[in-house]
């Protein structure tokens, strides 16, 4: 039965899925303006560090002020309204609540939230993929245990990658290369939260009209992103990841099926079966025509001749042999989308994606020279960027996850470009930081 229908069947029977979200800010407040209009969802409880800004969104969104006068959760629960508070601890410790969809942005923090989600009961939405990159692994065997799902949000490319990927695996595809796209030159690795707009595109203005956050945003620009979502998708499917990090390959959509060959067959892949994020600028600026910077894709091969020539048949585009093939989407709608994985993780049981093992890292690496005693502040920052690497080489260099590179004093220099280790920093102890150290200890 398909998702919609088991939503219009819970709504009619006076059994919506009841959800508490943490963190309304842009991610979270895209998922609320889609719930007025979703069958069978009843957002119970809102939890964000500023009420105010909480009811500030929502009305930016559309939502009655009368929806969110409840005064306790309970209320809440009587009459369909939705309770607004600071405490993440009361609202995962709810009984009633089926479903937290973590979207604070905060890695540190969002460990915290998930795991005392999975402690009191709850199926967790993780929309926060920065806290999935560095221990994902372990966040799912953490749900498995307890007898829940835990989920990427579908909307974000990660898990619209995965969906895609376990299209071409179900209908007896290899899957030769999966990714998203990326407007992307090798200096934005040094690009600050001061120079994010010019380099993406929007103005100051457009920027603050729609409550973005530069250093959000910025994070997307430098590479941080891109290798923390890759990483998501190559843990959560098994796919290999570059050796010393995202390659960027341009190309148009057309040419993607070109690019996303292995290197001895005139692409650019090390081997068949990895990810990669194509962009959508050539090397010397240009924009590229019909791109995929905001899509996703999978490339495919055609084992036997057979199927070579139902590719032609069926007009599929394919690279001049004939053997590959891409599906892509070249949009997504982010948090516009999430209601998706919420459905399936309540009614189904089943993940929008989610980590199986320990296969890439993103290691937090120096924008500028860093000087002893500068405090590190994490992805889209001033001071780091992501680098994407095998699981394998991070443990060797015991190096440092980019997620957990926030309000870290360093103890000595690293130079511009070098990946950081632990042995750069004076450790802070948190959950974080000892689930990470676990996971780094753990065999899957």
């Amino acid at each position: 039965m398909s998702l919609h229908v088991q939503l219009r069947k819970r709504q009619a029977e006076g059994r919506p899925i009841r959800v508490g979200l943490i963190g309304a800010g842009k991610f979270g407040s895209m998922y609320l303006a889609q719930v007025p209009r979703t069958p069978g969802i009843h957002v119970v409880g809102i939890a964000d560090l500023s009420v105010e800004g909480a009811r500030k969104n929502l009305a930016r969104v559309g939502w009655p002020e009368n929806q969110t006068q409840a005064r306790s959760f309970d209320e809440a629960l009587k009459n369909g309204s939705t309770y607004i508070s600071e405490d993440w601890e009361a609202l995962v410790r709810h009984p009633a609540i089926d479903v937290i969809v973590e979207s604070t942005g905060h890695p540190i923090a969002a460990v915290d939230h998930i795991l005392g989600a999975f402690d009191h009961g709850k199926h967790v939405v993780n929309v926060t993929v920065e806290a999935d990159a560095f221990c994902g692994p372990l966040l799912a065997r953490r749900a498995e245990q307890k007898g829940r799902v835990y989920s990427l949000a579908f909307g974000d490319q990660p898990a619209l990658i995965c969906d895609l990927v376990d299209w071409a695996r179900t209908c007896g595809f290899p899957v030769v290369a999966a990714g998203r796209g990326h407007k992307w030159l090798p200096h934005f690795a040094q690009s600050t939260p001061e120079t994010v707009w010019g380099y993406y595109g929007l103005t100051p203005e457009q920027a603050a009209r729609g409550g973005l956050n530069p250093k959000m945003f910025n994070s997307f620009l430098d590479g941080s992103k891109p290798s923390i979502e890759s990483t998501a998708v190559a843990n959560a499917t098994g796919l290999g990841v570059p050796s010393n990090g995202l390659l960027y390959p341009p190309a148009s959509v057309e040419d993607i099926p070109f690019v996303t060959r292995p290197i001895s067959e005139g692409g650019v892949l090390e081997r068949k079966g990895m990810v990669e994020v194509i962009s959508s600028l050539e090397k010397d600026g240009r924009a590229i025509p019909y791109d995929i910077r905001m899509g996703v894709w999978v490339t495919v091969e055609a084992e036997t001749d057979y199927i070579k020539n139902c590719f032609e048949e069926y007009n599929a585009h394919t690279d001049p042999t004939g053997r590959y093939f891409t599906l892509y989407k070249r949009w997504h709608l982010i948090g516009l989308e999430v209601g998706q994985s919420v459905a399936s993780v309540a009614l189904r049981g089943e993940a929008t994606g989610v980590a199986l093992g320990w296969v890439a890292d993103v290691v937090a690496t120096a924008k500028r020279d860093l000087r002893v005693g500068e405090i590190l502040d994490g992805e889209g920052g001033y001071t780091v960027w992501g680098r994407l690497l095998p699981a394998q080489t991070s443990r060797e260099i015991n190096g440092l996850p980019l997620g957990l590179a926030h309000g870290i004093k360093l103890r000595r220099p690293v130079p511009q470009g070098q990946s950081l280790s632990w042995d750069d920093v004076e450790i802070v102890d948190s959950p974080a930081y000892r689930l990470r150290q676990e996971m780094v200890h753990t065999a899957f």
